[in-house]
């Protein structure tokens, strides 16, 4: 018998045996979806959905091929009383990323990034954008800059210097919240024009597609959304008025930025379209959340709510639109 797969021998079992230990195509590469393949960098947790548990299905629905790497796993999200995991560092994130290269596996269309929580781990990141850059100069950069909300910082002060300089120039498209925009440029956004000229500084930083997910102007909840197709040319604006749901929920950033490549890559020149299926689809789920919770007997304004990702497939797949965008 011949059990050295190694050994050329005439055997016709020695031959199937050969065959049987060959490394697979992998499908995702050798057949390439009409959509794309994704490398998401977020957070993990075991129970609910936040970073990564949040993104990953929803682009999956959308019928994208998505590869997770989880930049923290934790039990659960850190706003509970306790929460127990690991942290990746970034020599970890680059032994993951060797592994893929080693095997030809770091073609991708779209690299997605959410919450990162130290310099040194985003530099890292940095050198990810360069090294798809370097196979695909294609790649979409999809960057959530994560900092804080509500003007409370989330992460070291220093990240936001870091995101400014190095992390924004090389985005294909920005998700920033009202605080994270004015983080990034330095203008205080108190009216719609703020917010339009906030995404025209983003566009003289990098990428051509800006989207402030949320900006509360006069008691009203507004996206603004901005493409600049041409450097030359101004960009294309509009905005969807949001609105106000009376409870907090996890993870709606992080779904919302994933809605937003998703859909944003299916109709290409068209971002409003694709803010609307996004917000519309975002909108539908937190109203499921929140009749569940009352369903349950549960005040859903006494804490964060888990939002329900899962029963709320099809309005992901197949969103109503129910918000509209209007262009200035």
């Amino acid at each position: 018998m011949c059990y050295n797969p190694l050994v050329v021998a005439s055997s016709p079992r020695c031959v199937i045996f050969r065959k049987l230990t060959m490394v697979p195509p992998i499908l995702s590469l050798a057949l390439p979806s009409e959509t794309g393949r994704v490398l998401s960098i977020q957070s993990h947790t075991v129970q609910g959905y936040v970073g990564n548990k949040s993104a990953v299905f929803p682009l999956q629905l959308l019928g994208y091929d998505v590869d997770p790497i989880n930049s923290v796993q934790f039990s659960n999200h850190t706003g509970y009383p306790t929460f127990k995991g690991q942290v990746l560092n970034g020599k970890q994130l680059w032994d993951l990323i060797e592994g893929l290269e080693a095997n030809e596996l770091l073609f991708y269309t779209h690299l997605l990034t959410g919450y990162i929580g130290s310099e040194s781990f985003l530099s890292n990141v940095l050198e990810v954008v360069r090294k798809l850059r370097s196979i695909n100069p294609k790649l979409i950069y999809v960057c959530d800059p994560v900092l804080g909300d509500e003007g409370k910082l989330y992460v070291p002060p220093e990240l936001v210097s870091v995101y400014r300089e190095k992390v924004v120039p090389v985005a294909s498209m920005l998700t920033p919240n009202q605080f994270e925009a004015e983080q990034l440029t330095g203008l205080r956004i108190v009216s719609e024009k703020d917010g339009r000229e906030a995404c025209s500084i983003l566009h003289d930083a990098g990428p051509s597609k800006v989207v402030i997910t949320s900006i509360n102007i006069d008691g009203n909840l507004l996206l603004i959304g901005s493409h600049q197709k041409e450097k030359e040319h101004s960009p294309e604006q509009f905005k969807i008025v949001i609105p106000k749901i009376p409870a907090y929920f996890t993870g709606t950033g992080d779904l919302m930025t994933a809605l937003l490549l998703g859909w944003s890559n299916k109709y290409p020149d068209n971002l409003d379209k694709a803010a609307e299926l996004a917000v519309s689809s975002l909108q539908a789920l937190l109203q499921r959340t929140l009749t569940d919770y009352k369903r349950a007997g549960y005040d859903p304004q006494s804490s964060s709510l888990e939002i329900r990702l899962v029963q709320s497939q099809d309005d992901i797949r197949h969103p109503q639109i129910k918000y509209q965008a209007h262009k200035y």
